[in-house]
Parts: structure tokens; sequence; C-alpha cells
């Protein structure tokens, strides 16, 4: 439910998205899934992409199809955090068609927080974990 999500973002299809079936093609949601949390870290948790100590990488990612949406839709993105260890975070991302409840598509993508140089886990940063703290949901 749309009530479950604690961030939205809404992300415009392009028409390059449809594939020869007429529905935005599966691998752009996970494209989706990338800009909604990328834009909230960088936005609204304040994570330095460029100079930052410690960088978060992908470890896992799945998305489940419900339904399709095409160009030129667009989808609100909902982020929500399901899980949030030491060193990993574990995003949950919810897609609705604009200003609708019936969901197109359910993911989640873990990201592992490492040493930009030594690739190596660390805590993830203070700052970085009070705004997850914030999307957790029980």
């Amino acid at each position: 439910m749309r009530a479950d999500y604690r961030h939205w973002q809404r992300i415009p299809t392009r028409w390059a998205d449809n594939d020869v079936y007429g529905h935005v093609n599966n691998v752009v949601h996970y494209a989706f899934m990338d800009t909604v949390i990328n834009t909230w870290l960088i936005g609204e948790a304040g994570l330095d992409i460029h100079h930052g100590p410690a960088i978060g990488l992908c470890v896992e990612s799945h998305c489940n199809y419900k339904s399709s949406i095409s160009f030129p839709e667009a989808v609100d993105a909902g982020l929500r955090v399901g899980r949030l260890g030491r060193s990993s975070v574990r995003y949950e991302v919810g897609f609705y068609p604009e200003d609708r409840d019936d969901v197109v598509a359910e993911g989640h993508f873990v990201h592992v927080f490492v040493d930009r140089g030594s690739r190596k886990p660390v805590e993830i940063p203070a700052g970085l974990r009070a705004a997850m703290e914030g999307l957790v949901v029980a």
C-alpha cells in the first residue's frame, strides 16, 4: 500500500522505455529503483558521491512485476527501508501508476557500504544512518 512507503518520487517514462510489446520493459524498473534510491541518498541523506569516504555498492536486487505501464505514463516510486544493518541496508521500492493505488511492481535493492579506496565494508556513516532510520518500516 502507498501508506507503507516513507518517501516518494515521480519518475516519467520515456519513449525508449517501451519494448516491442508496448509496455515499459522489466529492466527499466531496475533503473527506476536505482534512480529513486540514489536521488534520495544524495538529496535527502547527504551522500557525497564524489568525495565521501564511504560508498554503497549494490550486492542484491530483485523485482516482482504485478502489471504493466507504458509511455507516456509516469510512475510514482515509493521508498522505504526494510532492514538496516551495521554496513548494509535493504531498500524496498513500490511502483504505482501516477495517482493510482494499484501496484505495478515491488522490488528491493541491497547496498553494502564500503571504504571508497579499499572496498572493505564499513559502518554506514552516522548522517546516512540517521536519514535511513526515518525510512524504516516495521
